[in-house]
């Protein structure tokens, strides 16, 4: 399974995956996914939102155990973030199979669709919708670097658009939602390889997933040329923009937060041009709300400062949230019993659909070592002999959970 996914969405430059929501590669993924389903006998389906489920045993019964991630990637991202979870949910079934495990809940596997934002810039948007955090009216305002909107992609894709909203129903058959994941930091990591944290467990249980959210900053100033605008003239919107960044970095690190400026947006975005506007979207997140709330009002602060010292115009929209996330305690505290009770639980920075879907149905986490702690990167990793440990650890949660 591995190696039928390695090539799809790949860049042969970076050697990262661009596997962004509706296109190309999403397609082909989503047709993987139909593939392993179907070639295990399993009840296949797509929901009013385009999240994908393969069913074994009755999909209306109720009390169904869940597990699976996402596809999707963000840009230039790594092979494991995300798919790891959808084939090692496949590969944990053909485990209990091979076990002779008789089921006594329905089991599902699932694809999240659109769990990155690349495309459109929310994350989680399959999951938000379905749990009701999207609503169709602000789904329909998403679009994309080209001017295209949720909808028309979806309906480019072959998909119905009209259809998307909450889908109460569908949550309501879910008893538990176990998502496996690699590690997006070395809190696994063997302690000698740098780590000093890590606990040198193949496998670690998700206790709870930070705040986060997204800001975007508006910089509007004045294009002007480049070489004949004297340096006391200039009303510079990049010039801000970098001030802010520093700032953002400064605040993160004294409130033992993390605050990253990764995505860019420049007009006219000519060499010889002193900007009109610069965009910039921050990405910010804490153990807690309110340090969150604390790094992000300091970083406003700093931007409206040195904006008004360098005659630029400032506007900060709050694109998105997700607060904290504690998961189900009696879920977790189930499968680390199941584990055998010496499982490291421990939290995270990273948001994932397990966490959206946390206000609906009790979720839980697994994480697979990750070595190096490098994620949403060409150089994300994990051995193969963790992979396998992930893969019997989620399928004697699932055995646990549904074959009893």
């Amino acid at each position: 399974m591995w190696a039928d996914l390695a090539p799809v969405g790949r860049n042969p430059d970076s050697g990262g995956y661009r596997r962004f929501a509706w296109t190309g590669a999403d397609a082909d993924c989503r047709t993987w996914f139909q593939e392993q389903a179907e070639a295990r006998g399993l009840t296949y389906e797509t929901d009013r939102n385009g999240n994908q489920w393969a069913w074994l045993g009755d999909p209306t019964a109720g009390d169904a155990v869940v597990t699976g991630s996402h596809l999707d990637s963000v840009p230039d991202g790594g092979a494991f973030d995300g798919p790891l979870g959808v084939v090692s949910a496949f590969a944990a079934l053909d485990e209990l199979r091979r076990r002779g495990m008789e089921f006594t809940r329905p089991v599902a596997i699932t694809n999240f669709g659109d769990e990155e934002g690349a495309r459109f810039g929310l994350a989680c948007v399959g999951s938000r919708l379905t749990a009701g955090q999207l609503t169709k009216e602000k789904a329909y305002e998403l679009r994309d670097a080209d001017g295209v909107t949720l909808p028309e992609a979806m309906e480019a894709a072959g998909y119905d658009p009209d259809a998307i909203g909450p889908d109460p129903e569908r949550l309501a058959r879910i008893g538990a939602f176990v998502e496996l994941h690699v590690e997006q930091g070395r809190a696994l990591a063997v302690p000698d390889s740098g780590s000093a944290a890590g606990t040198g467990s193949a496998v670690g249980i998700a206790s709870a997933i930070w705040p986060h959210g997204r800001w975007r900053f508006d910089f509007h100033g004045e294009a002007n040329h480049a070489g004949t605008t004297r340096l006391v003239d200039r009303r510079d919107p990049m010039l801000t923009y970098a001030q802010t960044v520093v700032a953002a970095r400064r605040e993160a690190e004294l409130a033992g937060a993390v605050a990253t400026f990764g995505k860019i947006s420049v007009e006219p975005n000519g060499v010889n041009a002193i900007p009109s506007l610069v965009r910039g979207w921050l990405d910010s997140r804490a153990a807690d709300q309110g340090t969150l709330d604390t790094v992000v009002a300091a970083i406003e602060q700093a931007a409206k400062e040195h904006a008004q010292r360098d005659g630029v115009d400032l506007a900060v929209v709050r694109e998105s949230f997700t607060p904290v996330v504690e998961f189900a305690h009696a879920l977790r505290d189930e499968l680390n019993r199941i584990l055998g009770g010496r499982v490291p639980v421990l939290g995270t920075g990273a948001g994932h659909d397990a966490g959206i879907l946390s206000a609906a149905v009790p979720t839980a986490m697994l994480f697979v070592r990750n070595p190096t702690g490098v994620s949403h990167s060409p150089a994300e990793y994990a051995a193969e002999d963790d992979c396998v440990a992930g893969v019997l650890a989620l399928a004697d949660v699932l055995e646990g959970l549904a074959c009893r």
